[in-house]
């Protein structure tokens, strides 16, 4: 696997959406969540659009994680704050110019997206612009793997925001926000301490098989994406009570609300991507992180064991391992593998007993064997009599109904012979 993928896997980016305006000149963003959009068609209707969930996160929150803290800083471009008005048809000519197979149709859905992402959003994609160089490497091998177009590279800002460890209201989690049995299906697994929904590599490499598996379905990428976000079925259902249209335009009518924004968020992103600088958005400046690399352990291993040990910062390990749920390696199950700053991997292998009987009992309270409390428990009858044992209790219980049993068979038994002797004596 290309080296430039091992580099980091942790939150790196977030979308939040805001208000449509066309000139900015403060640098704040609004923080009110709004998580719908309002388009008015040239008729004068009007339609109310579901942000895709990830777009409403907080961004202030993202900006604190251990690797955006670390390797991130704003830029200083000598750029104006303001956003340039421009006519549609620039906008139209921009997106057909866009180097993709897939179609980036314009249109004032489209439009609204855009807008919001050169406006109130302008600090949020500068953002995106400087992660950028930790996950598309990751992303653009996975897909091209699976021959999906390179364009792709940019759902997981609209999916999740770029958090490995982000969990949609319906229980969608990681990157590439897999539900549980989808995960499962794509060979991730999921338990109570390991969850490679959250694993980046792993993750994209899953998400790259299924799209390649909706693609084989639909035939089109716009109606591939859209069924990644609601699901096949809502597409097929879409389908049909569109009198069977395979354009994604023509069934958006009878998708679901959030999956009507969620191709036109998608092609938005893709265009801000690009054209940025039109818009005078400055890139935030990224710092490739140190090297690391993988070992594997076979038994089980906290992340504060290792931290304590090697002096490595417990959030650094974290953001290194997203996959593990509650710190700990599970390697006495399988073996599993440990991402670890490239410096501080032989230090490991050569120290690996320490950290395993660090602060063990502690950090690992799982027993591997218990012994059972065998002091005789004592309480009152009802009838007040002391009684040792409920043990003993039953058992003369059993005995006496096992006793009153015997005398109901001698008693039937001694009846029978008194019979049988009257029955001789009348023959004699």
């Amino acid at each position: 696997m290309n080296k430039r993928l091992i580099s980091i896997f942790t939150l790196l980016t977030a979308l939040i959406m805001g208000v449509q305006a066309q000139v900015v000149t403060t640098n704040e963003e609004d923080t009110d969540e709004e998580d719908e959009l309002i388009v008015i068609d040239e008729e004068g209707k009007e339609e109310v659009i579901e942000f895709p969930e990830a777009m409403t996160y907080d961004l202030d929150s993202l900006l604190n994680e251990y690797m955006a803290k670390t390797y991130l800083t704003p830029e200083d471009c000598n750029t104006t704050n303001e956003n340039p008005s421009y006519p549609t048809e620039v906008f139209v000519e921009r997106l057909y110019r866009l180097p993709t197979v897939m179609e980036m149709a314009h249109n004032e859905v489209v439009q609204q997206f855009i807008d919001r992402y050169c406006t109130r959003l302008r600090r949020t994609i500068g953002y995106a612009l400087g992660a950028s160089n930790f996950y598309m490497p990751i992303f653009e091998e996975a897909l091209d793997l699976y021959q999906i177009p390179l364009e792709l590279r940019n759902l997981p800002i609209i999916e999740s925001a770029l958090n490995p460890k982000a969990v949609s209201r319906v229980g969608a989690t990681g990157l590439w926000q897999f539900m549980l049995t989808t995960g499962k299906t794509y060979g991730l697994q999921v338990n109570s301490l390991v969850d490679e929904r959250r694993d980046p590599i792993k993750a994209s490499f899953a998400a790259a098989h299924y799209l390649s598996d909706l693609y084989k379905v639909f035939g089109d990428w716009n109606l591939v994406i859209a069924a990644y976000n609601c699901g096949p079925a809502n597409v097929n259902k879409a389908i049909q009570r569109s009198g069977g249209a395979k354009d994604y335009w023509q069934i958006y009518p009878y998708l679901p609300k959030e999956t009507r924004g969620y191709v036109p968020a998608f092609i938005a992103a893709n265009y801000m991507m690009t054209y940025y600088s039109k818009h005078n958005i400055c890139p935030m400046h990224s710092t490739l992180p140190a090297q690391t690399d993988t070992v594997m352990v076979a038994r089980n291993i906290h992340l504060q064991q290792i931290a304590g040990v090697l002096g490595i910062d417990i959030e650094q390990l974290r953001a290194l391992n997203p996959m593990y749920r509650r710190d700990v390696v599970p390697g006495a199950t399988q073996p599993y593998a440990i991402r670890l700053p490239l410096a501080d991997v032989n230090r490991f292998i050569e120290m690996e007993d320490s950290i395993s009987n660090y602060r063990a009992s502690e950090l690992l309270t799982n027993r591997m064997q218990v012994e059972v409390n065998d002091d005789v428990p004592t309480y009152y009858h009802k009838s007040k009599r002391y009684v040792k044992s409920r043990k003993w209790r039953v058992t003369r219980r059993s005995h006496m109904h096992r006793g009153s049993k015997s005398k109901a068979r001698r008693g039937k038994a001694r009846h029978s012979r008194k019979r049988s002797k009257a029955r001789s004596r009348r023959r004699r």
